[in-house]
């Protein structure tokens, strides 16, 4: 702790704000930055030190310390904040890193319409307005065998809407099970208040049974509302109701109803897969196609979970219902732009060949990779690693692992994978992944487990994202010097 007399001694050391104007260092960010901001920075630099002094920290109180410290927070508006990482982590669809990667074609796709104009809302064919949902729409039905469908800005609008157009002002009968919270702190019962609908909870948490949807159904009940358990499972002693009872107790309780107030089977899906990989073995959920099928009314989902496209809440089912929904005021309010269109409609017409779609989307192609392909590109890291970081800096090995699907999907699916791990000799794991993420210029996120630090190849893209590792963990070892 810094005693008295050296704080007075260190205050009265402050340097002007002018000496931290005119030190070099922020000499280049005068040049590309209005003077104010750069004026502000210094200040603020100033400011703070004096406010480290005054809490006995040890801190430098020289102009050349004062000045890096305002040109740290200069930094931030020369660079990106939104920018690529590259992923060790070995989480597939990771929420905090975007979610899905973009196949190529949809990359291509996004670049060919922001380049210039193009069709988002003109009918070519017809010569006149179009409409933005026609982009996507038939490649929905044919993937699904849904009638019509709309894509809005993501799933979490995707249920506002739904339950604002059917559920306002009436009843939706939803398990305790299935009231769940996902990431964000989004609960179901929040959006179902905020929609206008009146919950009605059935069953108990870890079972719930047809007659308990059947004895809570009113003249009032609108909708039979089946959510996804997203990123948990209950196991052990557990029962649900699948769709396709949904599909006949809505059926009854329709009978004797007038026509136009029936009672709807809702499914907010969440993750969307649109075919049953291997890799999900028996922790498969229904696909899209298969809920409607078994008699969903709806079915909405996330487009950059397991579909691996851009972020897009997808709503198919009932031509009658999609109309309904295309009308509803929050279609322009949700709606979206021209390049997630491009990017949701280039990722769906891959799906139109199911072999294709696992080779050229990476997020379905990392799901489905064997472990072995991920072996392969873990040896290639260490032998990268190898040419760079000495025996005296730390030990390198390739070891197995289990990489997960992420984004609330496949919870209990252990995706067996390949990691590279790094053991400290020199430095430390810790201050190891600091510099990966925070110093490095294109950050790179891993693991951290047991003081070492584990690269997993399941979710390394390609050759040249090997080599910005190897480089990164050289660039830390020199930092540290001898």
């Amino acid at each position: 702790m810094v005693q008295t007399d050296q704080k007075n001694a260190l205050l009265r050391a402050l340097p002007k704000v002018d000496d931290v104007l005119h030190d070099a260092k922020l000499a280049r960010y005068a040049e590309r930055l209005p003077h104010e901001l750069v004026l502000d920075a210094a200040r603020r630099a100033v400011g703070q030190t004096r406010a480290d002094v005054l809490a006995g920290r040890d801190v430098q109180v020289d102009a050349a310390s004062v000045a890096r410290m305002a040109a740290r927070s200069l930094e931030a508006y020369l660079v990106p904040s939104l920018r690529r990482v590259i992923n060790a982590s070995g989480v597939i669809v990771h929420t905090n890193l975007g979610r899905s990667v973009l196949a190529e074609e949809a990359i291509q796709a996004v670049n060919e319409v922001i380049r210039g104009y193009s069709t988002l809302e003109y009918d070519i064919d017809n010569m006149a307005r179009g409409s933005r949902h026609a982009h996507c729409e038939k490649l929905l039905c044919a993937l699904t065998g849904a009638e019509a469908a709309i894509a809005v800005n993501n799933n979490a609008a995707a249920v506002m809407m739904v339950l604002s157009e059917f559920a306002a002002g009436h009843e939706a009968i939803v398990s305790r099970g299935e009231l769940i919270e996902i990431g964000g702190s989004f609960r179901i019962p929040d959006i179902m208040q905020q929609s206008h609908a009146t919950m009605v909870e059935v069953g108990t948490t870890n079972k719930t049974h047809p007659v308990d949807y059947e004895r809570a159904t009113t003249p009032e009940t609108a909708m039979y509302l089946k959510v996804h358990p997203s990123n948990y499972r209950l196991i052990g002693f557990t029962e649900n109701v699948g769709v396709d009872k949904l599909h006949e107790l809505a059926a009854r309780a329709n009978e004797a109803r007038p026509e136009g107030s029936r009672v709807l089977v809702y499914e907010d899906q969440g993750s969307g897969a649109f075919a049953r990989l291997s890799s999900f073995g028996s922790y498969a959920e229904p696909t899209v196609s298969e809920s409607l099928a078994a008699g969903a009314d709806l079915v909405s989902f996330s487009g950059d979970k397991l579909l691996g496209g851009p972020q897009a809440g997808i709503i198919v089912g009932s031509k009658e219902l999609i109309d309904r929904l295309k009308k509803n005021p929050l279609a322009r309010a949700l709606r979206l732009d021209k390049m997630t269109l491009a990017a949701l409609e280039a990722t769906l017409r891959l799906y139109l060949d199911p072999k294709a779609a696992i080779e050229k989307i990476p997020t379905l192609r990392m799901l489905e990779e064997p472990a072995e392909r991920t072996k392969e590109r873990a040896e290639k890291l260490e032998r990268s690693l190898a040419g760079y970081i000495s025996a005296d800096d730390a030990r390198l090995s390739v070891v197995p692992e289990i990489a997960r699907a992420g984004g609330g999907a496949l919870p209990m699916c252990d995706i067996d994978t390949y990691c590279v791990k790094v053991d400290f000799v020199r430095g430390d794991a810790l201050g190891c992944t600091r510099y990966l993420e925070q110093e490095f210029p294109t950050p790179i996120i891993t693991r951290l487990k047991n003081d070492a630090v584990y690269c997993d190849c399941r979710t390394v893209l390609d050759e040249l994202e090997i080599e910005l590792i190897a480089q990164a963990f050289n660039a830390y070892f020199e930092g540290l010097g001898e």
